[in-house]
């Protein structure tokens, strides 16, 4: 059976006062694609447990089906408890959080590169290329130098109106890390692909980054 890691954030303020967490719908849409395909979805983050949903991603116009997927976060697992050798591929939903607790995650960093240099599959969305940026592969160069990347732009950060309380601009921090970072208009369905890395630009662009996944699997 084909087997995939999605991994999320435990972040669940931006400052004292702002709520983050996961973009629900990022993460839902992507775990039920897998799902419909037969996959097994092992759901982890980086200290385990539950993991919050950004108040913001869902609202009264949220479709059931994206409000049920919360279940599956109430109990993560802890990265510490998973290994590459276990799963097929490796998914990184967004939402704000990802960008405090992912970037700087050693456990993360090492399955990523683990990922990657076994020609297994490395996906990301939004703000989820956020886990990247601290990656590097064996040779000591960043994961993503070098490769087609997409992730949230920074003029859809400045539409957000989050960017001063923000760490980082993942635009800026992926082009510094040497990668070709591949814009489409604000707000559209996005993905690349550079060989097994995949990555999509915003919200909208999950179900197509998840095909993308299913469609480098095979089966």
């Amino acid at each position: 059976m084909v087997k995939i890691l999605m991994v999320v954030t435990n972040q669940s303020e931006i400052k004292t006062g702002k709520a983050t967490g996961i973009w629900l719908s990022e993460f839902a849409e992507a775990y039920q694609a897998f799902s419909k395909q037969g996959y097994e979805v092992v759901v982890a983050s980086p200290l385990g447990g539950e993991a919050p949903v950004d108040p913001v991603s869902v609202d009264a116009n949220t479709p059931k089906e994206i409000w049920d997927s919360q279940k599956h976060l109430s109990n993560t697992v802890s990265l510490d408890e998973v290994s590459e050798s276990q799963f097929d591929a490796i998914f990184l939903p967004g939402g704000h959080g990802t960008m405090f607790d992912l970037p700087n995650n050693e456990k993360l960093q090492q399955l990523l590169r683990h990922f990657y240099e076994s020609n297994k599959i490395v996906a990301a969305v939004c703000h989820g290329p956020a886990g990247l940026v601290g990656a590097s592969l064996s040779n000591g160069e960043p994961l993503v130098a070098g490769k087609r990347v997409n992730a949230f732009t920074n003029l859809e950060e400045e539409q957000t109106g989050l960017r001063p309380d923000l760490p980082f601009l993942l635009e800026s921090k992926i082009r510094e890390l040497g990668a070709i970072y591949v814009a489409a208009p604000n707000w559209t369905s996005h993905v690349e692909i550079d060989g097994n890395l995949i990555t999509g630009q915003n919200p909208k662009s999950t179900i197509a980054v998840a095909e993308a996944v299913i469609k480098k699997i095979g089966r």
